[in-house]
């Protein structure tokens, strides 16, 4: 990482349940260069199945994705994902890392992301919303909304 510590913050009291874990993270530009990145997980009990991110640098745009909870967590112990979104662990012995891989098109962007962090919050988000208890009761406007990532439109 950057030689700072990340900055984590995990918030399970914030509304309506939701939970947030900022860290920073870092993109790898080639074998020898890389970028510290601001990244922020966030999860909403009301669309269960994925966790939004938002990658950005200071001074920057951001750039959001909706990664799939189960691929996430899985990425971070095998491998996980295929095409747009892979995520596998990697690093040696005292250092637990994760490679996410990003694409869009002809762009596609590689992150190291550390494990320890990222598994609490997935864990956390897992105790908000058991595995197989996803779509109980769940609000399906939010979730295409939020696929979609377009305004809301109440339906009748």
């Amino acid at each position: 990482m950057s030689g700072s510590s990340p900055g984590v913050q995990v918030n399970p009291r914030a509304p309506q349940g939701r939970s947030r874990l900022a860290l920073d993270i870092e993109r790898v530009l080639n074998v020898r260069a890389r970028q510290t990145i601001r990244a922020e997980f966030r999860f909403d009990p009301r669309s269960p199945l994925t966790v939004r991110v938002e990658l950005g640098i200071e001074g920057g745009r951001s750039v959001v994705w909706r990664i799939g909870r189960d691929l996430l967590r899985q990425g971070l112990y095998s491998m996980s994902g295929l095409g747009d979104v892979q995520i596998w662990p990697t690093g040696a012995a005292g250092r637990r890392t994760a490679r996410l891989q990003l694409v869009s098109g002809d762009m596609a962007a590689l992150f190291d992301l550390p494990v320890p962090p990222l598994a609490d919050f997935l864990e956390h988000t897992y105790e908000l919303v058991p595995v197989g208890r996803e779509l109980a009761g769940m609000d399906w406007d939010v979730a295409v909304t939020d696929l979609l990532d377009r305004p809301r439109i109440p339906s009748d």
